[in-house]
This record gives C-alpha cells, sequence and structure tokens, in this order.
C-alpha cells in the first residue's frame, strides 16, 4: 500500500472512530442526554403519536434503538439522538431535497424508491408527494423503525431489507418512476456497478447525494467492464457502526465519472443543483433524468 494511500486511510479510520464515539467517548449504543418535550421547530402532525400520553411515547421511544428524531405537534420527541452531538435536533419532515425533487419531478403519479430509508424520516417526506413509495435499507433494524416511523405518520409505504451490493438484486422489487438516493453512494464498494444497475430499475430520474472523491485524492483505481476507475478509499466500519457502510471500506468516485456512469445508464439530462464542501469531504446533489 502506497504511503499517502495508508496515511488517507488511517485518517479516515481516525475520523470515523472519532464519529463513531459521538467525539466525546460516548458509545452508539449509550442514550444520549436529549429532552423529550419543549421543541419548538420542525413540529409535525403525527397522525398516531399527537394523541399519545407522555408515558406511552416514552415507552415508544424505548421500544427500538433509534438514532434520529421527529417533534410531534406538541413539541415532543418521537425516536432519539444518535449520541452527543449526532441528530441531536429533531428532524425536517419532509426534508427540502424531497420539496425540489417534487418540483422537478411531479411525483404526485409516480412510484420512488427509496435506497438506504435508515429510520423513515425521508419515507414519511416522500410519502407526502409521491404517489407511491418503496424503500430499503441493508440493515433489518432500519427496516423495523421505517414501518414503525410510517405507520405512526399514517402512511403504508413497502418497505423491506435490500443490500444495494448483494450479488443479484431483485429488480422487479426494485422498479421505480424516480430513485431517492441521498447519502448511500458514497457507502458502496463497488459504486460503478450500481450506477451502471440503474438502467435496470429505474424508469425515470434519479436524485443523487453522494461525497465524491477530489483528483488529487483519488489514489487508487479499479476495473469494470474494462474500463479503470480512480477512487479515494474510504474506510467502513460494517454494522458496527450504525451509519456507516456494511463493508470494510466505501469507494468515492471523481465527480465526472459519477455523472458519465449516469449518462451511460440513460440519464443524460442532469442538473448540479449544489457542491458543497462537508466535514468528511466535497458532496454534491444532482438530478438526473432520462432524455
Amino acid at each position: 500500500m502506497r504511503l499517502t494511500t495508508l496515511v488517507t486511510t488511517l485518517r479516515a479510520q481516525m475520523s470515523r472512530r472519532i464519529r463513531t464515539l459521538g467525539g466525546n467517548g460516548q458509545s452508539p449504543g449509550a442514550s444520549p442526554t436529549v429532552a423529550f418535550a419543549g421543541y419548538t421547530e420542525s413540529l409535525n402532525q403525527i397522525r398516531f403519536v399527537d394523541s399519545l400520553t407522555n408515558e406511552e411515547l416514552n415507552k415508544l421511544n424505548n421500544l427500538l434503538d433509534w438514532k434520529c428524531f421527529v417533534a410531534d405537534s406538541r413539541g415532543r420527541r418521537f425516536g432519539n439522538a444518535a449520541w452527543a452531538g449526532k441528530r441531536c435536533e429533531p428532524q425536517a419532515v419532509p426534508d427540502p431535497r424531497i420539496k425540489l425533487l417534487h418540483e422537478r419531478f411531479d411525483l404526485s403519479d409516480k412510484h420512488v424508491l427509496e435506497v438506504g430509508c435508515f429510520e423513515g424520516v425521508h419515507t414519511v417526506g416522500l410519502a407526502m408527494f409521491a404517489g407511491k413509495v418503496t424503500a430499503v435499507d441493508a440493515r433489518v433494524e432500519n427496516v423495523v423503525k421505517t414501518i414503525v416511523r410510517c405507520a405512526l405518520f399514517g402512511y403504508s409505504p413497502r418497505i423491506f431489507k435490500c443490500d444495494l451490493e448483494m450479488q443479484t438484486l431483485p429488480y422487479d422489487d426494485l422498479a421505480c418512476d424516480v430513485l431517492h438516493h441521498v447519502g448511500v453512494l458514497y457507502h458502496l464498494k463497488d459504486p460503478v456497478r450500481h450506477l451502471l444497475d440503474l438502467r435496470r430499475f429505474v424508469r425515470f430520474g434519479v436524485m443523487l447525494d453522494t461525497h465524491y472523491a477530489r483528483e488529487t485524492d483519488a489514489t487508487e483505481s479499479y476495473e469494470v467492464e474494462g474500463r479503470v476507475y480512480k477512487y479515494k478509499r474510504y474506510a467502513e466500519f460494517g454494522h458496527a457502526d450504525p451509519f456507516s457502510g456494511t463493508s470494510d471500506h466505501s469507494k468515492w468516485l471523481e465527480l465526472d465519472d459519477l455523472t458519465a456512469l449516469l449518462e451511460e445508464s440513460g440519464f443524460n439530462r442532469i442538473e448540479i443543483v449544489e457542491k458543497r464542501d462537508e466535514r468528511n469531504g466535497p458532496r454534491v446533489l444532482l438530478l438526473a433524468k432520462q432524455a
């Protein structure tokens, strides 16, 4: 392994370990100290939560190992923070990116597939606009939490466990008009094959929000279907970290390769909505449609 690659990997591992410990040595399994009530922003009318007593809602919050939360119309917490400094504020429903997706694609008559549904916050947001929603996640515990969250909001999307890097994907079950692909691609070990696979089950368009590699950071390469792709190797912690990919590492592609792969899959009308620098590196939000 090259020295620069080794240094990059070690830095990534240290960063992820600090993140996993919550920045203050707190275990991800520990219950963070976060208020039960008193929230005044991002409030939601939650059909089957608003009527619960405080005792019942507290019991609900402790039934599952929640890693994020929303606030009901009474300013009470439904769910939990991940750990100190991670998801410690109520999540917005719907997320602004979902509103943008609806503005661009008109989801009212569309079937939307959400990959990496986590605990259902975005799933609920999509269900507010889309004609039909399917949501998948590689972790069965996230599938269960998403089912519970959606049901208590009054929605019933189809939700099931699916690892995007399994050898053969259930393409019939994943078939959709629009793909909501946020915060997942940069956790995959083989993002190239995944992007090429989109043409097999996505009919109309994609929202992709992902980290990517700067040219100077893409120091490794791998070959897919006779073509070489450069990437930045990023350490993952598998199932030990609820915010990590399921493999030992992921590959961050360069932005030009991301867009080229989308075009190769037939999504050749690409809009770069924004680029932003985050703690772990550069990130892009883009929309891609078939011509």
